[in-house]
């Protein structure tokens, strides 16, 4: 098991991890996702582990249910144990968005390497959460 600096919500059953540095929008983005029906998996900080053929994410302990939110503080959510990651979302500027973008993946080595579907998504757009929403379904309907 490792953990990456990055925030897991499950859209549909499909885990989305929203990978930035400190202050790249995070979890103001898992917030949006999850006030329209996502569920929080683990908030900046996740584990991740392959497990079965899947890249499984869950909270560390200490952080389970719990998300900072900027303003409030930190606050209870309810949450999801883990999350079979099914797309990797990288937190840019609009600037580094290409309009055309080709496929991309990202190796995620463990017990076995296993590639996802990596996007890039500006996270303070306001269509943001409904481009990952569009990629969870497409992720869905290839069978990633």
């Amino acid at each position: 098991m490792s953990t990456v600096h990055a925030t897991c919500v499950s859209i549909d059953g499909i885990g989305v991890l929203l990978r930035a540095p400190s202050g790249g929008g995070k979890s103001d983005l898992a917030l949006r996702l999850i006030d329209e029906g996502a569920a929080l998996v683990s908030d900046d900080y996740t584990h991740i582990e392959i497990q079965d053929g899947r890249v499984l994410a869950s909270a560390p302990s200490t952080i389970r249910g719990m998300m900072e939110v900027r303003g409030l503080g930190l606050v209870r959510l309810p949450c999801s144990s883990d999350s079979a990651v099914g797309l990797i979302v990288d937190l840019v500027e609009p600037s580094a968005i290409e309009r055309m973008p080709e496929p991309e993946t990202a190796l995620i080595d463990g017990a076995g390497a296993i590639r996802l579907p990596v996007i890039r998504v500006a996270p303070f757009e306001v269509s943001a959460a409904a481009k990952i929403r569009l990629a969870v379904r497409r992720c869905r309907e290839s069978g990633s």
